[in-house]
This record gives C-alpha cells, structure tokens and sequence, in this order.
C-alpha cells in the first residue's frame, strides 16, 4: 500500500510539473480556427474534447488530478466544447471534480447525452448530469446514439423552451442508424448532430454532411481518429512532407485537420489522458487548413500507404 500510494504521489507531481509547463506552451500558440453555428452564429473552436474512457478514473485522486490538468491544457489551448455522457461511467463525476480545479470555467461549453430507454428515467438522469457537472444549464444535451430519440426529444423540447438548456441534438457512432438520423435530421427542430467521420471512415460524405449543411445544423465530429486505428495503420509511415504546407506537425494534426476542414463540419472532438496528445490536438485547430484540392491530395496519400 505505501508502494501504491508512493506511486500515485509521483504521478500526481509529474501531471502538475507537466501542466505547468504544458500552459506556457499553449499560451504561446496562435488562435484557434472557429466555426459558427448554423442556427444563431455562436462561434466554436473547432476542436472540442471527448471524454469517453479517458476521464472514467473512478474516485483514484492521481488520476482525476491528472485528468485536472488535462482539461486545463484543453481551455489553455483554445478549447470550449466538452462532451461526455452516462455511458462513460464515472466521466461525467471526473468532469466536474476536474471543472472545480481549473483556473476560469467560463470558456466551457458543456455538451453531454441522455441515454436510458424510459422518459421519465431520461429527466431524472439529466438532473444528475447538471448535478455531477455543476452546470445550472447544459449548452448542449444530446440523445445518445437515437435510444427512445422521440420520448428524450419531448422533454429536450420542453426544457429548451423553458431555458433549461441552449441547444439540443442527436448523436450516433453506429453507421446501421445513419437512415433513422437522416430522417431525424430531416424532420426535427434540432441544433446539433454528431456522428463519426474520419479518414477511413467517409459514409457520412454522401448524405448526412451535406443534408446537415442544407438543414443548418451544426455537426460534432467523434471518432476523427478511429479509435487509434489510423495511427495503427499510418503513424509508422513518415510524415509527408506536403504536412507542413498546413502547419501539421504529426499526423494527429493530420487527421484531425482533414475531419474539421470539412465544410460542413463545426468541430471534432478527440480524446485523451495525455498532457502531450493534447497539445497535438490543440495544434490542429491553428494554422493552415486544407481546401478541397488539398484534402483529395490526402486522401490519396493515404490510401497509397
């Protein structure tokens, strides 16, 4: 036991060493890119923070600290949006603990879900979301991945009437249900969606990014790495040299500057525990981005690897 605590002690050092010297460099970096949304012109830095595995730490103390620091150097970098939701355990309890240690909460954008299959269970988990995040009034509640879509919309309807909360949407990461949100899309008075999209992963290219450009809905972007799966298959190759013509400096900026030069895109939101990856991420939002022509260029890098 002393062994483990000795350990927890000295990872909490090294995190707080880390974000010292991780908000000097973030300061230091050019503005963040923004994106409007569709429906009232707010503007939103066009990379947010994922929460999902990463902040689910439990009650560990070392590691919600470190998991303190890394939202830091998320607001320090120019973020805003931060999504997360009752499906990734103890994230949403993490988030919060993490949201009373960082220097200015005001920049946060909060965003989480309602995910439950009952109505009357979906409001009473949305009360414990503003509980457990000390938000008196979510920017963002979404329906996580279409469960009882109708039953959670009446009620987001209601509480966005009564300014309960500023915007509303749908979320999937399942490709099978990209039919019922185009139809959701299509129908509903939504703000939002989210959805994966990366550069293995296009589906969403033919109808739902553009049906969410002609509907005027601001569009999250999850997964923008594959879950890791494009550093597997392409992070041992050298970096092209055509990358810095966009100010990548790794191919997390890579990817990520592929997902949010996207037209229809208002930003992505990666994930991470590390001080390091998250100024890789931070990174992507600055800088050049690639237009149409530049993103086929990629693209056909790529897929030639």
């Amino acid at each position: 036991m002393h062994t483990l605590n000795r350990r927890k002690f000295l990872a909490s050092l090294a995190a707080v060493g880390a974000a010292a010297r991780m908000h000097g460099a973030l300061a230091a970096s050019p503005a963040m890119h923004t994106k409007p949304i569709p429906g009232s012109g707010e503007k939103l830095p066009i990379i947010g923070m994922g929460s999902f595995v990463t902040f689910n730490v439990g009650a560990d103390k070392a590691l919600r600290d470190a998991r303190a620091s890394v939202l830091q150097a998320f607001f320090d970098g120019g973020g805003r949006l931060v999504d997360s939701s009752p499906m990734y355990g103890s994230s949403e309890d993490v988030l919060g603990y993490s949201l009373g240690r960082v220097s200015d909460r005001s920049r946060l954008f909060s965003a989480t879900k309602v995910w439950t299959s009952m109505q009357s269970r979906g409001v009473r988990q949305m009360q414990k979301s503003e509980a457990l995040w000390g938000e008196k009034r979510f920017d963002l509640f979404q329906i996580h991945n279409l469960l009882n879509w109708e039953g959670h919309l009446e009620t987001l309807l209601d509480w966005k009437a009564k300014g309960r909360v500023r915007y509303i949407g749908i979320t999937t990461s399942h490709g099978r249900r990209h039919e019922d949100l185009e139809e959701i899309m299509a129908t509903k008075p939504i703000d939002f969606v989210q959805f994966t999209y990366n550069m293995i992963d296009r589906k969403v290219e033919q109808r739902l990014l553009p049906l969410a450009a002609e509907k005027g809905l601001a569009v999250i972007i999850n997964r923008p790495f594959q879950r890791g799966d494009l550093f597997s298959a392409y992070a041992s190759s050298p970096l092209p040299d055509w990358a810095k013509e966009i100010g990548a400096a790794n191919w997390a900026q890579v990817f990520l500057k592929f997902v949010v030069s996207h037209p229809a895109v208002t930003l992505a939101i990666p994930a991470t525990s590390q001080l390091v990856h998250m100024a890789e991420n931070m990174g992507a939002g600055q800088g050049p981005l690639p237009d149409a022509a530049f993103r086929r260029r990629m693209l056909a890098h790529v897929e030639s690897l």
